[in-house]
């Protein structure tokens, strides 16, 4: 029993060996996540990314950079190092670019903040910070006002943003503020509190949302922002986008239910804007969905992944490729230790017939010269079986061979000893008289 158990054990780790040197390899334990600006929300989501990833003994490299657009180039680009990055609605993907998006994390609001109200007079003519080239900010920015047919000539566009648009606000040197930022960043609250400066509803929000599907509108209860001095004064119709979770289209199926599980985690709870469990989500993209994401909306992360930790539902997934080679392992496991007995039995049993030749030879009365012969055959058998070695299992078998032997043995003997005295008596009688 126990060599049966031990061939069954060697013989499926031998098989798990094969499985896992031959399967494709899993899916690699680092990843390198473009997030933004060290100061920023996107970097703050990667660093929790990063701690429960480590939970799933996967390694994520959080890589700063300026933002939604260099995130973008930084994916599209293979020899960057970057698997997965951030991305925001309306910031648009190289040409050709194999990028496919997870999901939408959470709502990211275009604040429009204006001096005296202009804003609601229309935005052409006026002068705006719409924030750096490359910037989510003004990808959005610039898709508004390229929509609206606002051209540069008649309305000045500026580069600014962040505090330094703030003070270009409080000194009058632009006319509005182009802002996507969280609720609480210390640049939206400080815009917010320029004297003079409203928050503004941008003007033909719902087109916008319609005609772009990365858009949406989002409405902003007065006194949102600061209760005790009521800001916003009034309810407020805002333009927002979402960030993105983007990997490149060969991204390991595997990965994609891992970091949607994290992303679920991370982004799963209720926000200003946002309704428990409504993100992570396939709505408000401008990439194509990964079908694996798609999946996962549609059904929930696969079985193994929901109830195993990661690394152990990878190697069960590898070692799935031996469940057809399972009942073959069966039959070998009940077929080979039968094979084995009877190889052994076949090295023992092969001197029966030896023995057999030399009792069928006892049957026909040999003369005392043949019954020597047959005493030597006898002899060799028995030096023969005497050095054989057996499994010590099987030493019975080679035991009742040996007796036999010494029982054909005896028997040659006993028929010698008669032929001997035979012939003795038939010599000392000597020839016969014939009567007279």
């Amino acid at each position: 029993m126990r060599r049966r158990v031990a061939l069954l054990v060697l013989g499926f780790a031998g098989a798990a060996a094969l499985a896992i040197a031959v399967v494709p390899a899993g899916p690699p334990s680092r990843l390198v996540l473009a997030a933004g600006r060290p100061d920023g929300a996107y970097y703050r989501f990667a660093l929790r990314y990063r701690d429960l990833l480590a939970g799933d003994h996967v390694t994520l490299e959080v890589r700063a950079t300026s933002g939604a657009a260099e995130n973008v180039a930084l994916l599209a680009d293979p020899e960057s190092g970057v698997d997965v990055a951030f991305v925001q609605g309306g910031v648009r993907a190289p040409e050709g670019a194999p990028l496919v998006a997870l999901g939408s994390l959470f709502y990211e609001p275009l604040w429009l903040v204006a001096r005296d109200g202009s804003a609601g007079q229309g935005l052409a003519g006026r002068r705006l910070a719409i924030g750096p080239t490359g910037s989510g900010t003004r990808a959005v920015a610039e898709t508004i006002l390229d929509a609206a047919g606002i051209d540069t000539r008649e309305t000045p566009r500026s580069s600014l943003t962040g505090m330094e648009a703030t003070e270009a606000l409080r000194a009058g040197t632009v006319d509005g503020v182009f802002l996507i930022a969280s609720p609480r960043s210390p640049a939206l609250q400080a815009l917010v509190r320029v004297p003079g400066a409203t928050l503004a509803t941008i003007p033909r929000s719902p087109a916008y949302a319609r005609r772009f599907p990365y858009l949406t509108t989002l409405l902003l209860p007065a006194g949102t922002l600061d209760l005790e001095n009521d800001i916003p004064a009034e309810d407020t119709v805002l333009l927002a986008t979402t960030a993105a979770l983007a990997v490149r289209s060969d991204f390991h199926p595997a990965l994609v239910n891992l970091l949607l599980m994290t992303a679920d985690r991370v982004h799963g709870g209720p926000g200003l804007f946002e309704r428990r469990n409504e993100f992570p989500s396939p709505d408000h993209l401008d990439l194509p969905l990964a079908e694996e994401a798609r999946r996962f909306y549609d059904s929930g992360p696969p079985l193994l992944i929901r109830h195993l930790p990661f690394s152990a539902a990878m190697l069960v997934t590898r070692l799935k490729v031996l469940l057809p080679v399972l009942p073959l392992a069966f039959g070998l496991y009940q077929f080979l230790p039968g094979l084995y007995r009877g190889r052994v039995r076949a090295r023992i049993h092969r001197w029966y017939r030896d023995v057999h030749d030399v009792d069928v030879a006892l049957a026909s009365r040999p003369s005392a010269a043949v019954l020597r012969e047959l005493g030597v055959e006898v002899d060799r058998i028995d030096e023969a079986i005497r050095t054989l070695r057996v499994p010590l299992g099987y030493e019975e078998l080679r035991y009742h061979l040996c007796a036999h032997v010494n029982l054909v043995r005896e028997r040659v003997r006993a028929a010698l000893a008669d032929a001997e005295a035979s012939g003795r008596e038939t010599r000392a009688a000597g020839p016969r008289t014939p009567a007279a």
